[in-house]
């Protein structure tokens, strides 16, 4: 399995944007990527159907024939942890399954983006979390940083249990979220310094984040590398 594992500093701070981004970044080079988001809690019902907003947004952005299940293969109704959402329904999450899903989706192509849920380590079921998620596919992993007050703290604490796992940490982006967060060039030049990767782009708030909008402020170089390594 080639690709990359996204996670993020916190929830809500950007990387379905991200993982959009590079999906119809990658694919313009020529790459059959295959967006995944193994677990979406959230749905709203449009027009008798039940959908997850992020999972929409990953599938708008590959352009191989993915199905939206194909894309997130287990979906929530409601907007919280995903094991309790699991819960609120009667059902739970399996770890054989779930890892069985993501790798029949990234069969479909041949670079998987897998993006994470929250933050680094959220718990999925008994003694199974995202970081063991993580581990158990070996991808190198993007870190999305959220840029607001905390952020490195964040950054480094993410970091390192990235690093614990044995894992790689390939890079990060660093995405606005606080638009009035002060002392911007200093915070991102603390966290180029601390967290010993390339940075792949710094994110400003967008009036319209379209995949390809946010794909302009990624950079190219940064990432090859680690393309090549990975294919």
């Amino acid at each position: 399995m080639k690709g990359l594992f996204i996670t993020g500093t916190d929830t809500e701070i950007g990387k379905t944007c991200i993982t959009a981004a590079l999906t119809h970044k990658l694919s313009q080079q020529g790459l059959l990527v295959t967006p995944i988001k193994p677990l979406a809690a959230g749905q709203d019902l449009v027009e008798g159907v039940w959908i997850n907003e992020d999972v929409q947004q990953l599938h708008a952005a590959q352009n191989i024939g993915m199905h939206p299940d194909q894309v997130g293969p287990l979906q929530f109704r409601a907007a919280c942890a995903p094991h309790i959402a699991a819960a609120l329904e009667g059902r739970s999450i399996e770890r054989a399954p779930l890892l069985a899903a993501i790798r029949t989706s990234a069969a479909l192509g041949d670079f998987a983006l897998v993006e994470g849920v929250g933050g680094f380590r959220v718990p999925l079921c008994a003694g199974f979390d995202t970081a063991d998620l993580a581990a158990e596919l070996a991808l190198p992993v993007l870190l999305v940083v959220g840029l607001r007050l905390g952020c490195i703290n964040h950054a480094l604490l993410t970091a390192e249990a990235i690093r614990a796992r044995g894992l790689s940490l390939a890079g990060w982006v660093a995405n606005t979220i606080d638009a009035g967060m002060p002392h911007v060039a200093d915070n991102l030049a603390a966290l180029e310094a601390a967290l010993a990767a390339p940075c792949w782009g710094h994110v400003p708030r967008l009036p319209l984040p379209s995949a390809a909008a946010v794909a302009a402020h990624l950079t190219t170089p940064s990432f090859s590398p680690v393309l090549e390594s990975s294919l």
